[in-house]
């Protein structure tokens, strides 16, 4: 009577001992999680400039985090050092002039811009109270100190083919690197250059204080025609070529991002969109920020595709006097691609 009792108790026992075994043992399941995004160090050539305006308002408004990316953006006072990030591997993309691509091209690097911001430069060319009656064009710049962001930078490529334009060579002028905003401000009102080229809102600051006048306006598509001889497409955001083989995918996110940022530009007021902006980007004086901004708004495009006829007048503006692009052939179809905003679905 014992001996099946005996035995059925010993098969329970080599059960439990048999889960109690399993339970020791065996791992807990780990819930699977998503990979973290790769983070996008984007450089910008002077973050607070209206021209630029899309790298930080996409952030604002939550278009990066919306694609799944994890961007961080940095600043430069100039392209040219922005430019110099790129190259160097420490960033991955950068917002900063179209030409760039083209320059560095003609210097063996590969670059393309994917996304553009504005189909004009938004660049304004401010002179001095002090000069305001001796120079009264660009004609008139010979033996002054001409500010740009820096030497090599978009600043001084359009400065020099303003002034060649104008029948001064570059031999009969001087460039000196000022910076942007309060830096460029300082060195009018210092009077260590004469006039120089700048964009909103310092455009706008110089003039309510009467800090300086307009020479040459490239807010708009008339005053850029007339001063450069076409649509001139400026910002933008590029990319070494390698990277956007690798990563097509962080590219077209990027592409989305930037092209809602602009749409929202166009159907949004001054007033919203400086909502949006943060407190020292704004400054003291709001008015003046809103009224800089609806004077900038014009230099923006929709849909962040490159316009036909820019590519070909940049490369012309380059050409008259830039050495590393004299002479050489520039391919413009690998300076742009238009593939990742055609993308994205209105």
């Amino acid at each position: 009577m014992n001996r099946p009792l005996t035995r059925l108790s010993c098969a329970v026992h080599a059960v439990v001992a048999a889960v109690l075994t399993l339970g020791l043992f065996a791992r807990p399941a780990v819930p699977v999680r998503a990979a973290a995004p790769e983070k996008v160090v984007i450089m910008v050539g002077g973050i607070t400039k209206f021209v630029y305006l899309p790298a930080r308002l996409a952030e604002q408004l939550g278009y990066f985090k919306e694609e799944g990316l994890d961007v961080e953006l940095q600043s430069q006072p100039a392209g040219v050092d922005a430019e110099t990030e790129l190259l160097a591997g420490a960033v991955q993309g950068v917002v900063g002039f179209y030409d760039h691509t083209i320059t560095l091209q003609a210097k063996g690097k590969e670059v393309q811009a994917i996304v553009v911001f504005g189909h004009v430069p938004g660049e304004v060319v401010m002179v001095a109270p002090k000069a305001a009656d001796s120079i009264r064009s660009m004609a008139d710049v010979k033996g002054r100190t001409l500010g740009v962001t820096g030497l090599g930078s978009s600043t001084s490529f359009l400065t020099q083919y303003l002034a060649q334009r104008a029948g001064v060579p570059s031999t009969q002028y001087t460039l000196l690197p000022v910076g942007a905003d309060n830096s460029f401000i300082a060195a009018l009102k210092q009077g260590r250059i004469d006039a120089g080229m700048t964009t909103e809102p310092t455009v706008s600051q110089l003039l309510k204080t009467g800090g300086a006048r307009v020479l040459v306006d490239m807010r708009n598509v008339d005053g850029t025609r007339a001063a450069l001889g076409g649509t001139y497409p400026a910002a933008s955001l590029y990319m070494q070529s390698t990277w956007l083989d690798k990563h097509p995918q962080e590219a077209a996110k990027l592409a989305r991002a930037f092209v809602k940022t602009l749409q929202y530009l166009h159907t949004h007021s001054a007033e919203e969109i400086a909502a949006h902006m943060p407190k020292d980007y704004i400054g003291n004086d709001k008015a003046l920020y809103v009224s800089a901004l609806k004077a900038s708004l014009p230099i923006y495009t929709v849909d962040g595709k490159m316009p036909a006829d820019g590519p070909p007048t940049v490369l012309n503006v380059l050409s008259g006097f830039n050495p590393s692009v004299q002479g050489r052939h520039i391919d413009l179809s690998r300076t742009f691609t238009n593939q990742f905003v055609n993308d994205v679905k209105p």
